[in-house]
């Protein structure tokens, strides 16, 4: 378009461009470029040889210069930020290579002249100290090239082209920011977008009426979205586009070309088309309609935009598929891929085109959803989904509900027309697309997460989680979640403790949390179950064929090397939810538990007996011995006494640390003496749980625990503290001491509110969650007296020791906490929301990376 008239110079520049401003030297480009643009979005000339020469003038350093211009244009056009080049950009050369750039990153190119009189720009450079030399005849010849591109700017490749004429015009013009015509994304729904038609008049309708639309428009304000392919082949052709042109019109329904209404709008403006693959049967049915609708079809059809973004950018309708790279991109290599999509060059035995499968490579964050190539079902695959189910070919004419990705179907009348080649039996790619790719996880990784922003993940700690998961992990179907570490209580002063719930409720309090449930700890370890209804059900939402679920450490490794002895303990949690109704209640065919697995020596056998057992063993065979040596010299009158005094405390010490682990390793025959005990559903089918108060939470896991007749479940006893309430307070405390006392592990103390968000000044919103402020700690840990001796020896009770392990430090291991707790809500939101596994897989990856940081382990 090219804009040279005298009246109204407002100027139309698309959002996402390359502006190029040709004009002579002294024709005010920077002045113009600096009026209407923002500083970050122009790139000059100058400036770049300014970089490369330090001298802005230095015309022996324009080669390096523009290579740099064009590195710096590229980058931003790559990131979707407009651009503007501020060079004379008077010779076709120049303007060609920008042009180029243009067409490589799929953004429109636009030109704005600004063509000046020969004594101005003379008179401009003339006042410029740096320029003041320039002779005139550099001028002449800008503005004799300016002159003879003119009327070629369009043919070049330029898509609009504003042409301003004097100082006055130039001075007088506005710049209006236009979005793209395919940038919908103020559009928020709720949507249904409906597949392939074909020419399905009736089942359009019926599909329609289903979806809740009456006479196409829909009660509750719902948009319909049409992903083309309206025509050929079906029945009723002219029925659909009336129908589908009419709900357009009056605002209730968005439409996308297909490759069919693409070929039939050139038969309409006379272009020389085959009449194959059913565009005969449209223009035979076409033939009795007015010439009136016939010129309606073929602006409707003119009109249409090769694909839109909506909702805020988390969808994209097209009618082919569309990688991420291509989003709300213009150019012809964005509207043929979302027309007819991408082949390998090859053909199979139909002599059909092979379809590239972009699909199953697809990274990107937005919901793709298109038609095209038909499916016997409509299936999620690595975020996008073909809703072409075949209507015309005897199979079903689909929609998707937006945003609650449900999928809703009316079977076809008949075959309407018989397909060259037979639906396949199978969707393409599985149930979520092909493996994790090692793209997904590689080298330095930023997560972006819903409660805690974006989260850094280091190469180094990439690598090493890397080889965790690839050696040792379970199967990545079955690997949705890993939980967080979680932070010990801050150190006590109260003489004699390491540790005391005293400081956990003080910290809480300080957080604003006033209601904390102190949640028994287990002597065990921790584990995720992942149980599934049936065998089906795992295949179903899992894409595995014979688990039905998988149980793993916090590193994600199998509890137990034979599967037989997994599947004997999901059956028995299975058999309790099933008794007690949940997989009803919960609408879900299956569920994600947090849970401590007992005992402890199932995980940790081989550093229980050769670390701290081996400790033991020396220390009950050396003091003993020692301590009866001393005591013979001590008999013959040796001077021994402050010895023997130490040897005792070490003997007692010993016994002391050799008790605690002990409690740890009790002797289990097959699933004898096994103990299972669940204190949070993390998730079920479409919803995370993560944010269910832990009272409601225990309240459910208590009724299938007691519906257990295996013996396997074991109920996580639990006191609600109010930490404002001193008596509330010292009640947590007497039921710690009780507990730890009589050899007990110690507590977690933990917001009933669950996700807890925090902001200064105090604010009640603080445990309703709302708020900008930072999260709370999901959990904090306070271990017994006499379970820290098997973490820091026998003899850490001892008051010089207890001085040096109060020095040590917390805010490391409190952050790398939080980051993992950020990181598994966010996996559990993903998993909920059906998001594709390599999407899951970054959260969960993301937290067992973030387990190489260096941190006291003992911590």
């Amino acid at each position: 378009m090219t804009s040279n008239d005298t009246k109204g110079r407002t100027l139309p520049v698309t959002d996402l461009s390359l502006v190029v401003l040709i004009g002579a030297s002294g024709s005010g480009k920077s002045t113009f470029a600096r009026r209407h643009f923002k500083p970050t979005e122009v790139i000059s000339s100058d400036f770049c040889r300014g970089l490369v020469a330090d001298d802005e003038n230095d015309q022996s350093a324009s080669g390096d210069a523009f290579d740099v211009l064009h590195y710096i244009a590229g980058k931003r056009l790559a990131a979707g930020r407009r651009t503007v080049v501020d060079a004379t950009s008077v010779q076709q050369e120049s303007r060609k290579q920008l042009v180029e750039l243009a067409k490589k990153y799929d953004v429109l190119p636009i030109a704005i002249v600004l063509d000046v009189p020969e004594e101005v720009c003379a008179e401009r450079n003339a006042a410029r100290e740096d320029r003041a030399g320039m002779p005139r005849r550099v001028i002449q010849r800008h503005i004799r090239e300016l002159r003879r591109s003119l009327r070629h700017l369009e043919r070049e490749g330029f898509r609009k082209v504003h042409i301003l004429r004097g100082v006055e015009e130039i001075e007088s013009a506005e710049i209006r920011t236009e979005k793209r015509f395919n940038d919908l994304t103020h559009l928020t729904g709720p949507f249904d977008i409906i597949g392939d038609i074909h020419g399905c008049g009736s089942e359009l309708e019926l599909l329609l009426g289903k979806l809740g639309y009456v006479d196409g428009v829909h009660p509750e304000g719902r948009t319909a979205v049409f992903v083309g392919d309206l025509v050929d082949r079906g029945p009723d052709s002219p029925g659909v586009l009336r129908r589908v042109m009419s709900m357009v019109a009056s605002g209730d329904a968005l439409c996308v070309p297909g490759n069919h209404e693409n070929k039939y709008g050139r038969h309409l403006k006379g272009r020389k088309v085959q009449h194959t693959h059913g565009l005969a049967e449209t223009i035979e049915q076409m033939e009795g309609q007015s010439e009136e609708f016939k010129k309606q079809v073929r602006e409707f059809i003119d009109g249409l935009v090769s694909h839109y973004v909506l909702d805020g950018g988390r969808l994209v309708v097209c009618h082919a598929g569309l990688p991420e790279k291509y989003h709300g991109r213009t150019s012809g290599r964005v509207r043929s891929h979302a027309l007819y999509g991408d082949t390998t060059g090859e053909t199979d035995e139909f002599g059909l085109p092979v379809r590239y499968p972009w699909a199953e490579e697809y990274r990107g964050r937005a919901a793709v959803v298109y038609g095209h190539t038909p499916v016997p079902t409509a299936t999620w695959l690595n975020n996008t989904i073909c809703l072409d189910t075949g209507a015309v070919f005897g199979g079903k004419l689909t929609a998707l509900r937006w945003p609650e990705r449900e999928l809703v179907d009316v079977p076809a009348e008949r075959v309407w027309y018989e397909p060259t080649k037979p639906l396949r039996t199978e969707a393409p790619g599985g149930h979520d697309g092909r493996p994790l790719d090692l793209a997904d996880v590689h080298g330095r990784r930023v997560v972006e997460t819903r409660h805690a922003g974006r989260v850094s993940v280091r190469e180094e700690n990439a690598a090493a989680a890397l080889e965790v998961m690839s050696r040792f992990a379970v199967d990545p179907r079955l690997l949705p979640y890993l939980p967080p570490t979680m932070a010990p209580t801050a150190t006590s002063r109260v003489e004699g403790y390491l540790e005391h719930p005293a400081e956990a409720f003080a910290q809480y309090a300080a957080d604003g949390v006033a209601r904390v449930v102190c949640e028994e700890k287990h002597m065990g370890s921790r584990a995720v179950a992942l149980v599934c209804r049936d065998a089906d059900a795992a295949r179903e939402r899992f894409g595995v064929d014979g688990p039905t679920g998988s149980l793993y450490t916090r590193t994600g490794r199998p509890f137990f090397d034979d599967p037989a002895v997994t599947e004997e303990i999901l059956g028995r949690v299975r058999s309790a939810v099933t008794e007690a109704g949940l997989w009803e209640e919960l609408a879900t065919d299956w569920v994600l538990l947090d849970a401590e697995l007992m005992p402890w020596s199932l995980k940790a056998s081989g550093l229980l007996r050769s670390q701290y057992a081996a400790v033991g063993a020396a220390s009950g065979a050396v003091f003993p011995g020692a301590v009866a040596a001393l005591e013979g010299a001590a008999a013959r009158g040796v001077d021994v006494q402050d010895l023997l005094v130490k040897q005792r405390e070490r003997a007692a010490d010993a016994a002391a640390f050799t008790e605690a682990y002990r409690r740890y390793c009790w002797t289990t025959s097959g699933l004898e003496g096994v103990r299972l005990a669940p204190f949070q559903i993390l998730a079920v089918q479409g919803r995370s749980l993560a944010a269910l108060p832990h009272d409601e939470q225990l309240a459910l896991i208590d009724r299938f625990v007691s519906s257990d007749a295996s013996g396997l479940l074991q109920t996580t006893r639990r006191l609600f503290v109010d930490t404002a309430d001193p008596d509330s307070v010292r009640a947590g405390v007497d039921w710690w001491l009780e507990m730890t006392g009589r050899g007990g592990e110690g507590m977690v103390v933990k917001p009933v509110n669950a996700v807890v968000r925090w902001g200064s000044p105090r604010s009640s919103e603080a445990e309703s969650g709302g708020g900008e402020g930072r999260l709370v700690q999901p959990g904090i840990k306070c271990r017994g007296r006499e379970y820290l001796r098997v973490i820091y020896g026998p003899e850490y009770t001892r008051p010089e020791n207890l001085d040096r392990l109060r020095g040590r430090f917390l805010n490391h291991k409190r952050s790398l906490a939080i980051r993992e707790y950020a990181l598994g809500l966010e996996a559990l939101d993903r998993l909920a929301e059906g998001e594709p596994l390599w999407r899951v897989h970054e959260a969960v990856f993301g937290v067992l990376a973030l387990e190489s940081e260096p941190v006291d382990p003992r911590l």
